[in-house]
């Protein structure tokens, strides 16, 4: 029987370990952290009983991912749930951009933005499935559908700067600008528009959902498939040097190219060792979970209803935060990400106490604390919110990283999504998962498709490992 060994055991790791124990590998996954799970894990952080997600906590990419598709996971336990509303972008003034699951209702709230939404979200959300099948692998690849791929891909070259004119209103520009800064980039910087038209597109054609009971459960259901599969996890046991690795026909790394470079040392190739070491880090995230009385007071009432809420004001000054940000200072008014997965959990809260889960965009390693800036971000757009607060837990940059090694300076991204490392992953190849040593590959997030709980990354480097095995047969 071959073997495979799997360092980290974060959800790409997870998916790796699954892809390959499913066609018969005996693997093992080494986990440095006392459990598995990497930013898909949750706990009762503030309250006994209230539930926080530590990182990834809402999955516009997970729920309609091939591997999640595959693998069946609602029979071990995971089950997905829809908020009333996908994202918020509230502004001054209590109006808002509104994103609903259907591009319909949502072109129906942005007035004369409507008629551009629609052109600009109809045609890829209704063929999502069908583009996922390219956009969630390398990008550098004959495409299934390259047609559909063109149509689809030509946009998401330009800066989000240039593809939010196509928008005349501020919600309209701040709604889709909200979404394009999860890339963690200057928003005028080529391929910035991107992510934000994945995301967007993903989120109209299968919703913003959360896991019934906490990205935990995505975690846990991970878990119990691959224990059915016969696979083992070793948590408790960081692999530091290439020599604490047992001999394996597959050895798969789920860690930051960094990590990689460190571990296995003069093994590398010498081009592959000075990519990784060079591999560009992202900004960082400083978090804070909330426990609040009431839920949050916001001026706009959609907001109230949302799983997400974007805190940035204008896309103009989205803008300038993420510049500021990317250039190493700290923002007055950062932007912030409000998750409010009770609305489509309810079990997460205790009576009328709801756990609030946030974080703002920092400078890559901030030292200084910004849970008041956070508050008082939230407190522009509902007033009171800071009366309401019962309870509340911080994470800095420096506690991301030692909470997961791959989140270096508290880069939650594993790596700056610019061109060349949104294109191309660790180092510029056409073969990303591959490192340069027989047997061995990245399966990170830092590999493409990029960050996320979809497990793709694992996946995909699991399909070339046993295409390989099986042409070394």
């Amino acid at each position: 029987m071959s073997t495979a060994l799997v360092v980290g055991g974060g959800p790409n790791g997870l998916a790796a370990a699954i892809s390959l124990a499913a066609e018969g590998v005996s693997v093992t996954v080494l986990e440095a952290a006392d459990e598995v799970g990497g930013g898909a894990r949750s706990s009762e952080a503030i309250i006994p009983g209230l539930l926080h997600d530590h990182c990834s906590a809402i999955h516009p990419m997970a729920v309609g991912s091939q591997f999640f598709s595959r693998f069946e996971l609602q029979r071990y336990g995971l089950s997905w749930r829809w908020p009333e509303i996908d994202c918020v972008h509230p502004l001054d003034g209590g109006s808002a951009g509104v994103l609903h699951r259907s591009v319909e209702q949502t072109a129906a709230g942005l007035g004369r933005d409507g008629s551009r939404w629609r052109r600009a979200f109809g045609y890829p959300a209704a063929r999502f499935d069908a583009l996922s099948d390219d956009i969630m692998r390398p990008l550098l690849r004959f495409p299934h559908h390259p047609l559909m791929l063109a149509r689809f891909g030509a946009p998401t070259v330009l800066p989000a700067s240039t593809f939010a004119r196509l928008f005349r209103t501020d919600e309209g520009r701040a709604l889709f600008g909200g979404v394009a800064a999860h890339a963690f980039r200057p928003l005028h910087y080529p391929m910035t528009s991107a992510i934000g038209m994945g995301i967007i597109a993903a989120g109209h054609r299968h919703g913003w959902p959360v896991a019934e009971g906490g990205s935990q459960s995505i975690t846990n259901a991970m878990v119990a498939l691959l224990g059915e599969l016969g696979g083992k996890i070793e948590t408790g046991t960081q692999v530091q040097t290439a020599s604490q690795l047992p001999p394996a026909d597959i050895t798969m790394f789920d860690l930051a190219p960094s990590a990689v470079a460190d571990i296995l040392g003069d093994r590398l190739p010498r081009r592959v060792s000075r990519a990784f070491t060079k591999f560009r880090r992202g900004p960082g995230a400083f978090k804070v979970d909330f426990a609040v009385e009431g839920g949050v007071p916001w001026t706009n009432p959609d907001a109230h209803r949302a799983g997400t809420v974007h805190v940035a004001g204008t896309y103009r000054e989205l803008a300038a935060t993420e510049r500021d940000i990317h250039a190493g200072r700290m923002p007055e008014r950062p932007f912030v990400l409000v998750g409010q997965q009770y609305l489509a959990d309810p079990q997460r809260s205790v009576g009328n106490v709801h756990p609030v889960w946030t974080y703002a965009h920092v400078p890559n390693g901030f030292s200084g604390d910004a849970t008041a800036a956070i508050i008082d971000q939230i407190e522009r757009f509902a007033p009171g919110f800071q009366e309401r607060i019962v309870g509340q837990a911080f994470r800095t940059t420096t506690q991301f990283a030692a909470y997961n090694l791959n989140y270096v300076g508290g880069d939650i991204m594993t790596g700056a999504k610019d061109i060349r490392q949104l294109t191309f992953g660790p180092r510029i190849t056409l073969s990303p998962y591959t490192i340069g040593v027989p047997g061995m590959y990245i399966c990170s997030a830092a590999t493409p498709p990029g960050p996320g709980a979809h497990g793709m990354c694992g996946a995909n480097a699991a399909a070339l490992a046993l295409s390989s095995l099986a042409r070394r047969a």
